[in-house]
């Protein structure tokens, strides 16, 4: 307990903050009920976690996973172990406010989800493959595959769902929507790194919603462009 609190303590001064032994002491107890080493279980659960939450919020991720490393909440596997770095910290937690805000304007949500398309779903593939390292390339080159999929397929239901969100003119929906996916996130990472079975569980009914997802929302925007076709081809043999 005292190492653990001195090691809370010193990472606090090197970003600059400074606290009394009893704060230290109230972190310190609160970590060390929660900490833990990951087995395989909690090791692929890790995996699909950080691919999955990134297509939704990789920020986010990132600052959550790094800062519970720095806390001593989470064993972090030492492939991961950057992201606990002050300076990892503090971008990502930047970024993470930009993005709470960016994803909260009906139609801007949609534009900074097209273009981090390309940052999210590598970064997936690259945060899974972390979890297993250069020391076990088999696993890390698995892993990464699983992310960087299960970003991909996040991010597509994020996407369609906003597209769809956004067809209305008001914004409530939208930002519904978006305070889901903060809390979904969190959920997802606490879930992954306390009790790994029952995320795998949970992980395959939201694939399975997803894929429902994409269905309807597939068909209903179909739908919506037959019918605006319709219009067009009936304009067109008016005039």
């Amino acid at each position: 307990m005292d190492a653990l609190r001195s090691q809370i303590v010193q990472w606090l001064h090197s970003v600059g903050l400074h606290v009394d032994a009893g704060t230290a002491q109230a972190v310190a107890e609160g970590a060390a009920r929660v900490t833990q080493q990951l087995d395989m279980p909690g090791l692929l659960a890790l995996a699909a976690a950080l691919g999955w939450a990134s297509g939704l919020r990789l920020y986010a991720v990132v600052f959550l996973v790094g800062g519970m490393g720095a806390l001593g909440w989470l064993a972090l596997p030492p492939g991961l172990a950057m992201l606990q770095h002050p300076v990892v910290l503090m971008a990502s937690g930047f970024m993470l406010l930009v993005e709470f805000f960016a994803d909260k304007l009906p139609w801007f949500d949609s534009a900074w989800d097209a273009v981090h398309a390309f940052i999210r779903v590598p970064a997936g593939a690259l945060l899974a493959a972390g979890v297993f390292g250069a020391d076990n390339a088999g696993m890390a080159v698995a892993a990464g595959l699983l992310g960087g999929t299960l970003s991909a397929s996040a991010l597509a239901t994020k996407m369609t769902a906003r597209a769809a969100a956004n067809t209305s003119p008001e914004p409530f929906s939208n930002w519904g929507l978006s305070f889901f996916e903060d809390g979904l996130v969190l959920g997802v990472v606490w879930l992954a790194t306390q009790h790994p079975l029952a995320f795998g569980i949970a992980l395959v009914v939201a694939l399975l919603l997803s894929a429902l997802l994409l269905a309807v929302l597939f068909k209903f925007l179909r739908a919506v462009l037959r019918r605006v076709s319709s219009l067009f081809s009936a304009s067109a043999k008016v005039a």
